[in-house]
């Protein structure tokens, strides 16, 4: 992600205008499918790409997580399983939120799953030789905190050691309220535990994620990348099960920060008018021919149905960085929009 775009204006206005060409091979629309013509309805999607391929897993079911390929980031296939529980798992279900990251020569999957010994949700370390699996358990689980411990994110700097960083999720339920508090930590080179305590770097203080501070306040779902000198992190407020879920941005001196949230929060939330409600849990990457820079993340499937709601759905939109380094979105999109650049 060194390279994030940057763009001008009137490189975002061809791309808005772009977006008005409909019903050809040229252009997508949100929510994405299968080649067959499903509609993915894959929760807290992660996307990953490796010699060509991307791929895409998340929560997929209550005892481990499903695949899907792509040459283009639009047209997907079912690619099978990328890990099952085993039989002498700790965890019983709730087999949540996958990443997937390709570090010194492997691939290491970071996982929550329910601890029912302890009442709550704690993270393990998978491995595999080869992007699409299958993934084999390291650690189960890799750390125990006092609460639940979900949405690990491994970030990797660009230091001449190449130093790991773990940014994960701390939830749980204090005076009443559901919270979501993100803590990173420096990694041990073989990714075996923490390397240094881990620091509390984001809750929920904006006033966009306070609308129901008295029964939720959350910050999940970490993601982050470095451009320039600066590195930004992604995260995900509220609930996803209501309609106030959204995308907030961080930006930081060095991966443990301090960690300085946006003046004009959130990057998106619920826009009913352009149906869209609680997009959120992302993941970046880039295009095919590493030009543009894509959001990954999911929605609700009816925009105004019943709330809570888990039937979520999977959505691409381009997003990039503006002339005073600040992070934008292009959406989010329903109708029609350009390909990604191969």
């Amino acid at each position: 992600m060194k390279n994030f775009p940057i763009l001008s204006a009137l490189l975002l206005a061809a791309i808005l205008a772009a977006a008005g060409c409909g019903g050809t091979n040229d252009t997508y629309a949100n929510p994405l499918a299968t080649a067959e013509g499903d509609t993915l309805r894959i929760a807290d999607p992660f996307v990953y790409k490796h010699e060509g391929v991307y791929y895409l897993t998340g929560t997929t079911g209550n005892d481990g997580f499903d695949y899907y390929t792509s040459p283009d980031l639009v047209t997907w296939r079912f690619g099978g399983t990328l890990y099952r529980r085993p039989a002498d798992h700790f965890g019983t279900d709730c087999f949540w939120a996958p990443e997937v990251k390709y570090y010194r020569g492997r691939f290491y999957m970071t996982y929550s799953c329910a601890d029912p010994a302890r009442g709550i949700l704690l993270t393990c370390l998978a491995a595999s030789d080869t992007p699409d699996g299958p993934f084999r358990d390291l650690h189960t689980p890799w750390f125990a905190p006092e609460y639940s411990a979900i949405d690990c994110h491994i970030f990797v700097d660009d230091d001449e050691r190449e130093t790991p960083y773990l940014y994960y999720s701390c939830n749980g339920h204090r005076d009443g309220y559901a919270f979501g508090e993100i803590y990173a930590a420096r990694l041990k080179e073989d990714l075996s535990g923490f390397d240094g305590e881990p620091i509390l770097i984001s809750q929920a203080s904006q006033p966009w994620e306070l609308v129901r501070s008295d029964v939720n306040r959350c910050n999940e779902g970490p993601f982050v990348f470095k451009h320039g000198d600066t590195y930004y992190m992604t995260y995900s407020a509220n609930d996803t099960g209501y309609e106030y879920y959204g995308v907030g941005v961080s930006t930081a001196p060095s991966p443990l920060g301090p960690w300085t949230k946006a003046e004009d929060n959130p990057l998106m939330t619920t826009d009913l008018d352009a149906g869209v409600s609680s997009p959120g849990h992302n993941s970046i990457v880039e295009s095919p021919d590493g030009s543009e820079t894509f959001i990954v993340y999911h929605r609700h499937a009816d925009p105004r149905g019943a709330r809570p709601s888990w039937d979520r759905v999977t959505c691409i939109d381009r997003i990039y960085i503006d002339d005073a380094g600040r992070l934008r979105i292009v959406g989010p999109t329903n109708t029609p929009q350009r390909r990604p650049k191969r």
